[in-house]
């Protein structure tokens, strides 16, 4: 019986975590074309979904173009300048305009101990001390499965262990909870074992 009651956990957890990907997309999918179709009125359903397509893709034009580029730029000094929402729009552009997942905060894939010292938290970390203490690292722990929120640690260096994982895979083992685990870290982890 434990071993089928396994099985069952098991095949459950992993529909789960393939169900909730397809949820929220058919769930967008739905909500954008019925938020289209009570503005403009389509005879056909989800020709929304092609509609909002379009709409993204002459956005994307004019981003792209000399005169989208200018206004992007002005944008970008005007929120540079108001009190408040400088600092927010500073954290977002950093988190949503950054080139690729393996530079900025996520440039590292890191270990840290926890409190208790017994186990050990998955991270990202620029790689660079803070400021004057060059013993100090700056460490976003994500929660699991959403990585958007997490808790932020200033670890001592000597105590973080870099992983030779890429960030993108680090990711997919917090979005998976732990159902994905990259072989690097695999790797890491015995080793950290006292």
């Amino acid at each position: 019986m434990g071993r089928a009651s396994k099985h069952v956990k098991n095949k459950l957890v992993a529909g789960l975590i393939a169900a909730i990907p397809l949820g929220i997309t058919l769930f967008l999918v739905f909500y954008v074309d019925s938020m289209v179709q009570k503005v403009v009125r389509l005879p056909y359903p989800f020709l929304g979904i092609v509609l909002s397509l379009a709409v993204i893709y002459a956005l994307g034009v004019f981003v792209t173009s000399l005169v989208g580029r200018i206004f992007l730029r002005t944008l970008n000094r005007v929120l540079e300048r108001i009190p408040g929402l400088r600092d927010l729009y500073r954290t977002w552009k950093q988190l949503l305009v950054t080139p690729d997942l393996n530079s900025g905060m996520f440039a590292k894939v890191v270990l840290v101990p926890d409190e208790s010292g017994q186990h050990f938290l998955l991270g990202f970390s620029t790689g660079r001390p803070i400021g004057s203490d060059s013993d100090r690292l700056c460490v976003f722990v994500p929660n699991s499965p959403n990585p958007i929120s997490g808790r932020l640690y200033f670890a001592s260096m000597k105590r973080c262990h870099f992983v030779p994982v890429s960030s993108k895979d680090a990711l997919k083992t917090v979005v998976s909870s732990g159902n994905y685990l990259p072989s690097g870290l695999a790797m890491a982890l015995p080793s950290l074992r006292e």
